[in-house]
């Protein structure tokens, strides 16, 4: 690896640290070289490569900041910088993790008071969605199940934070699908984990479904760092490349 890319991932990290938030003006060139022990040029060519996949923004007279790493509008397809940061950084994925087993859980309690008779009905068929594609390439109708109930909990800000988060979230469940699903033990609690919310939700008990959707994101969280541990390499599927998988299977 050369330098200057060492130099980008460094500050990369410093970025997934929060030594350097979003929006955040970055030090300048002379400043990381002092702190980085390394000249001037790298700095430059490490920033210029930053800047190259979004991750940070130079604005004319003011200096280089840290890019908003969700932004409001986007397109959500858009390989944006916390995109690239998830496929470099290994771990992001956990990070992600974490957040989904807040979100999902406070999403789950609020569906199980507040779904409607359609909304269930949307559950019950995402539910069944996911029940009859092959397991081993499930993701997208996985997600599509917790999406589901995201949607039925009718809090617009929830809605919105996780629907901005779409295609980083569909990554989690990827590489859940991907690594967890082929090994038959770990299939079986998965799908015994996805029925018990599916139930808890529809049968409206607000505390069971919430322990039930962050008891499932924690148990893929530690499945998935326990095979690192034991030495193997997760597998990772970029989403463009999962739209080609989705017809073979889906999500987590």
């Amino acid at each position: 690896m050369a330098i200057s890319q060492e130099i980008s991932y460094r500050l990369e990290r410093m970025i997934l640290d929060g030594g350097l938030a979003p929006e955040q003006k970055i030090p300048s060139e002379r400043q990381l070289a002092e702190r980085l022990r390394v000249s001037r040029s790298v700095i430059r060519e490490a920033l210029h490569e930053l800047q190259g996949r979004g991750v940070i923004e130079t604005r004319h007279g003011k200096g280089s900041f840290v890019s908003t790493m969700v932004p409001g509008s986007a397109d959500l397809r858009e390989q944006g910088p916390l995109m690239h940061l998830f496929e470099g950084h290994p771990r992001t994925l956990y990070d992600l993790l974490e957040v989904r087993e807040q979100l999902e859980g406070q999403a789950a309690f609020l569906a199980a008071q507040r779904a409607t008779s359609i909304d269930r009905h949307r559950i019950a068929k995402a539910f069944r969605a996911l029940e009859e594609t092959d397991p081993i390439s499930n993701a997208r109708p996985d997600h599509g199940f917790h999406l589901a109930i995201v949607e039925a909990s009718h809090n617009p800000i929830l809605v919105h934070v996780l629907n901005s988060l779409k295609n980083m979230m569909l990554m989690t469940v990827q590489a859940s699908v991907a690594n967890l699903n082929p090994r038959a033990e770990m299939r079986k609690k998965i799908v015994l984990q996805h029925r018990q919310l599916y139930e808890a939700v529809i049968s409206g008990k607000p505390a069971s479904a919430q322990k039930v959707a962050m008891a499932h994101v924690r148990f893929v969280s530690k499945a998935m760092r326990d095979m690192e541990k034991e030495g193997s390499t997760l597998i990772r599927i970029p989403v463009e490349q999962e739209g080609q998988d989705s017809q073979r299977g889906t999500h987590d």
